[in-house]
């Protein structure tokens, strides 16, 4: 036999042997919402292809709401989401089967922002403030955060609908709401704006699974090691971000288009530091 038809072989096994590699990879199909840093190991499994080392290949989908990513995960069309955790709690009340395997950040890590006129918390009182969506997580923080600072979210202030973080500082410049509630690296931007970095709820220590990987008992059932192995991609994944600093703020820049020094500095502490695994 030629050595040129051996090669040529040689070759051809390789190929039809890595094809068939290819073939029998797992699949893995993860959606996340929510532009923030608590979705940071997402992104690195994604840039360090963290589930690729253990023979899987993932879809990996940014979807731009939490209900929307909860629809898709009630109806198979994914494996896991990287959402809200408010979500598995109103899912699993109107009687979805959803369930976390890993929690992210155990607590809440927004601020409370507020006209610059507004100096102290006892302040709010008689105010109105502005969240995402009523029910949704900052709505929640914001009620917990208001309780414990002794300021009643039912009775003394007013709690509004605004959107998203543009949309709150809208309702902030004219007038609509006297505070609200922003996560970083948005602070920075806040401040800027004239607004006040009123309080960092975070010091506060709320015990909440803020943000999380949720799937379905179904799937645990049938795809078990395949959540193993994703459960695995993220312990990874935060220490990476734990122990790589500047790797991981060139993430969060990269990802939400921020390219301030010090709230990507500011968003790296927060995030870093309440960032967990269970």
């Amino acid at each position: 036999m030629s050595d040129r038809l051996t090669l040529a072989i040689l070759s051809f096994i390789t190929l039809f042997a890595a094809h068939s590699t290819a073939s029998a990879q797992e699949k893995l199909r993860l959606a996340w919402a929510g532009f923030s840093p608590t979705n940071s190991p997402i992104w690195v499994i994604e840039d360090r292809k963290l589930m690729q080392k253990q023979g899987v290949q993932p879809e990996i989908i940014a979807i731009s709401a939490s209900p929307t990513v909860l629809q898709a995960l009630l109806a198979n069309e994914i494996d896991a989401a990287s959402i809200s955790v408010t979500t598995l709690t109103s899912s699993r009340l109107a009687g979805a089967d959803t369930v976390m395997i890993v929690g992210v950040v155990p607590t809440f890590v927004d601020h409370i922002v507020s006209l610059s006129n507004v100096s102290a918390v006892e302040q709010l009182k008689g105010k109105t403030a502005g969240v995402n969506r009523l029910g949704s997580t900052s709505d929640l923080g914001l009620r917990l955060a208001l309780r414990k600072l002794g300021v009643d979210p039912e009775k003394d202030v007013k709690i509004i609908p605004t959107g998203g973080t543009a949309e709150r500082f809208a309702a902030l410049s004219k007038g609509i709401t006297q505070f609200t509630i922003i996560p970083e690296p948005f602070l920075t931007q806040a401040e800027k704006l004239g607004f006040r970095n009123l309080y960092n709820i975070s010091d506060l220590k709320i015990p909440f699974w803020w943000n999380g990987i949720l799937s379905r008992e179904a799937i645990i059932k049938t795809k078990r090691p395949l959540m193993q192995k994703l459960t695995r991609a993220m312990v990874e994944a935060i220490h990476i971000i734990k122990t790589e600093k500047e790797y991981a703020k060139s993430l969060i820049k990269k990802n939400l288009g921020v390219a301030d020094p010090e709230g990507l500095e500011r968003a790296y502490k927060d995030y870093s530091r309440g960032q967990n695994h269970a």
